[in-house]
């Protein structure tokens, strides 16, 4: 296992994949950890050098006070890659993850190569909706939305299907750290990247899953409407994570898109 010391906060991260290949980085989403990329890193690492990382109050990674500020995540991001020395890369993140990606290519658009946004908007949920949701995991941690979420995560067919996934996926809710998780939604409740994003230039591949009820399909594709050098795309069989639900499909669009913008 991996770690940094970034400003003060240890980050937990991996590696995969070549090192001297073009560089990868993948953000996850609220309540995961870098374990959400698992199926789609072994089909991609023997063409990207992959850094995944569990971002700050997740998995391995420091839990500290917040809330946090999208700042903070983009502190943790950067001071990650200039820890390993990774100068431009291809940035992925799916929700939350889709957000800081989002905030890295508006204000750091320099360092970022290609983006690949999944299941994420420019502006998520509204900041009642945050509240309520912070205050029911402070009052009985995670395990008090744990059943909730999944129905937001996973399509019918995966809950029906692949049970004993689905109750791997939950534990790993369940054991999430209320902190780290009310103060990552923190970051949801107060960011509005619209005016932000909009000024994007890098090019975007704009992913959605068919059956998200967390960010559904018409609020990506408002923010893939955003961004001038976008492609948007509906990943069908999945819901608000692809990369577990339907990882070759996502990984096909990914190195499709790749190509296409000459990231290879």
């Amino acid at each position: 296992m991996n770690f940094a010391r970034i400003k003060g906060v240890t980050l937990h991260y991996r590696i995969d994949g070549p090192s001297a290949a073009p560089p990868l980085v993948l953000v996850n989403s609220l309540g995961t950890d870098a374990r959400i990329w698992d199926d789609f890193i072994a089909i991609l690492a023997g063409r990207y050098c992959v850094l995944s990382y569990d971002k700050r109050g997740h998995g391995l990674s420091d839990a500290v006070s917040g809330p946090y500020r999208l700042e903070d995540h983009l502190d943790d991001l950067f001071g990650l890659a200039d820890f390993l020395g990774i100068g431009g890369f291809a940035l992925a993140g799916v929700s939350v993850g889709g957000l800081i990606a989002q905030g890295a290519a508006a204000r750091h658009g320099a360092r970022i190569r290609a983006l690949v946004l999944c299941d994420t908007a420019a502006k998520i949920g509204t900041a009642s909706s945050w509240d309520d949701r912070i205050r029911a995991v402070m009052a009985g941690g995670t395990i008090a939305i744990a059943d909730s979420v999944m129905e937001r995560w996973f399509s019918p067919g995966f809950r029906r299907e692949r049970p004993a996934e689905l109750a791997g996926w939950r534990n790993m809710l369940v054991r999430a750290d209320r902190w780290g998780y009310a103060s990552t939604c923190s970051t949801l409740r107060d960011t509005d990247l619209t005016a932000e994003t909009a000024t994007i230039g890098v090019p975007s591949l704009v992913l959605a899953g068919e059956h998200d009820l967390s960010t559904p399909p018409d609020l990506v594709r408002e923010t893939a409407a955003l961004i001038r050098a976008s492609r948007f795309e509906i990943i069908r069989g999945a819901g608000h994570i692809p990369s577990i639900e339907q990882p070759a499909a996502l990984a096909a669009l990914v190195t499709d898109f790749m190509k296409e913008v000459g990231y290879v």
